[in-house]
Parts: C-alpha cells; structure tokens; sequence
C-alpha cells in the first residue's frame, strides 16, 4: 500500500488559503421562513368558534368574510335567547336564528345554542305572567321542548341554563324560575332539553370561574350534583369575559378544574380586557398588544392540553375589537378580541396560533 504524497508548504498554504476563502464567502443560513396560517380552524384541533351578531352578519363583508375564513363553530350573541326567539306567549321569531344556522351549514359549521334558559333577556309576558307553579312549569317546558324542537340536528349543542349562580357562590335569588320553581328548576329544564333531542350535548354555563373562588366552587357544585342526580349534562361552559389583570394561572385553573369534572369543556365567551381600570384616556400600545398576545398564547396551550374527548372548543364573544360589547359597557377604549377595528389580525390572534399549534 502506498502512503500518500506529502503536500509541500506551498501546497498545504495554497489550501488553506482558498478553503479560508470559500468559508468566508459563505453566506450564513437563513431562518425558516414560516408562512402565515391559513386559518385559526386550520391549525386547532378541535372546534374554534364566534359568538356572532345577524345584523351585522348579514350587512358587513368583513365580518361575514372573517366568519366564513376563520371559524367553523358559531354561536348566536342574541338571536337565539329567549326574549328574541319568543317574544308573546303565542309567537315565536325563527327569523334570525334561522339565518345563523343556514349560514353555518353553507359554511360547514358546528352551531351551539346560546341559551335556553336564563333569568335575563326575558320578554314582558314572562316577566309580569301570572300563575301557579303548574303553569310556570309548562311556560318553561314549552319554551325549552318547542326551541329545542325546531332545531333538532341542526344545532349540536345547547348552553341549558346560563348564570345560575350568583357572586356567593349559591343558586341565584333574583331569578324567576327559581322564585316559581324552586331549586330543582334545573334538572328539569336539562331533561327537558334531553326529550325534545336526545343527539344534543347538553351545558351549564356561567362566568367568573377564572377570578372568583366562590362563585367556581359554586359552580362545581352545581354540576357535579347535576351528574350525581343522573340528570343529562354533558359539558360546562366557562364564558371567561377576562382582563389582563387576571393571571394566567387563575385562567388554567379555572380551565383544569372544570375539566376536573369529567364534562366537556367549553371556553364560551372569550375575551380579554385590556383596559381593566376603564380608563377613558387609554390607548392600545405595542406593549398591550404584546401583554395580550402572551395571555392568548397561554389559554390555548392550557384548552389543548385537556383530554381529546374534553375539548369541545372555543369560542370568542363576537369577531373583532369593532364590534366587542365591553366598549358599551364601560363606555371607554378597549380591545379585546383577536382581530381588531379593521378586522385585521392583532398579535392575539398570533398567539392563539401559537398555543393551538
């Protein structure tokens, strides 16, 4: 076997030389570019949805665009309570609810019914009725069996009673179907809802889980003796209208601990306050942008690390900042969906991605 030849040091120089060269003409790798997601439906792995307003659903492009686009599970914001779908005791209004589901099956979208039973957004009739707790009980069974009913095997789900709870963490007294029904009200109106469609997934759905001990024990509670007493319930909503003063493990616990109940879990009517104070001066910085990003982020990591079967989905209380209810209600700047006045996406959107991916 031969042994190769020595390089001489004009040699060994000369290579060096030029492979020094070549290392330095090298460009550096460039990053991964990472295109833009097509959707947030594309990239969650379960349902992601709007609660939506007809009006505007039917007269702005940009909204109705967005809806198509983005999601496919929609939630009525109005057209579905009671007051709107029932507005005499001989009269009931499908028209807007009617459209709601038509445009979702055009769009191939799951639609969960926004509520059946509450004891706010009722018509006169119901409020000034008069009778017995036999005739209270059929005006509720009625109202629950008819609408349920009309939609069967279009709306797969249903948020059964909403709020029943109040701030102490008991049933809520200022309530006409406690007051005329006792406590009890409950577990029927969920039978009642079973009957009228047995496919149905059936919720209980209420607020403050993420920022008030009491009103989530209650909460549980509630729940937990709804499943104890058989009665058909499937899975609990957690509306988390919530602010950036509430950490993110307030937000997880809420989450794990509603999933602590065996149900499907649903995150029904997000969004996140950016203006907590209602501060009629603030404005919406890169900083907030950011803030808000990073608590997006953190809820969906918290939604996509429950249970398959336990994920039944999110759902943003309208499309974008333009058209979010906080601003009526505190008469101040705010901006708290993932899209904003433009229908543009914000970095929360961005971090919505993020945590479902």
């Amino acid at each position: 076997m031969k042994s190769a030849p020595l390089l001489t040091a004009f040699g060994l120089a000369f290579l060096t030389q030029c492979g020094d060269k070549e290392s330095a003409a090298a460009p550096a790798p460039a990053a991964p570019v990472v295109p833009p997601v097509a959707s947030l439906k594309s990239v969650a792995p379960f349902p992601v949805g709007a609660a939506v307003s007809i009006n505007l659903l039917k007269t702005r492009p940009a909204y109705r665009q967005l809806m198509a686009t983005e999601y496919n599970s929609i939630t009525a914001e109005n057209a579905m309570k009671f007051g709107a779908l029932h507005p005499s005791a001989t009269t009931y209004n499908w028209v807007d609810a009617d459209y709601l589901v038509d445009f979702a099956q055009q769009n191939n979208m799951r639609v969960h019914g926004h509520t059946l039973l509450w004891y706010n957004s009722l018509p006169g009739w119901v409020t000034s009725f008069q009778g017995d707790s036999a005739a209270w009980e059929n005006l509720m069974k009625t109202h629950i069996q008819t609408v349920v009913t009309h939609f069967r095997g279009k709306v797969q789900a249903w948020d059964v009673v909403n709020e029943a709870i109040d701030d102490n963490g008991n049933l809520r007294t200022t309530n006409v179907w406690r007051q005329h029904l006792g406590d009890q009200y409950i577990d029927r109106a969920f039978q009642y809802a079973h009957a009228a469609d047995p496919a149905a997934l059936l919720f209980y759905n209420d607020y403050g889980h993420e920022y008030s001990t009491a009103r989530r024990t209650g909460i549980l509670a509630l729940v937990n003796g709804l499943k104890s007493r058989g009665v058909p319930i499937h899975g609990i909503g957690l509306q988390m209208h919530t602010s950036s003063n509430i950490t993110d493990a307030r937000i997880a616990e809420a989450i794990t601990t509603a999933a602590a109940t065996g149900l499907q879990v649903h995150v029904a009517e997000l969004d996140i306050s950016m203006n907590p104070s209602r501060s009629a001066s603030a404005t919406f910085t890169p900083a907030l942008a950011a803030a808000q990003k990073v608590k997006y982020k953190a809820l969906a990591q918290t939604f996509k690390a429950l249970p398959a079967a336990q994920r039944y989905g999110i759902t943003t209380w309208n499309v974008a900042d333009a058209d979010t209810w906080k601003r009526n209600d505190c008469s101040c700047p705010e901006w708290p969906l993932p899209f904003d006045d433009n229908y543009q996406r914000k970095p929360a959107y961005d971090g919505l991605v993020e945590g479902l991916q």
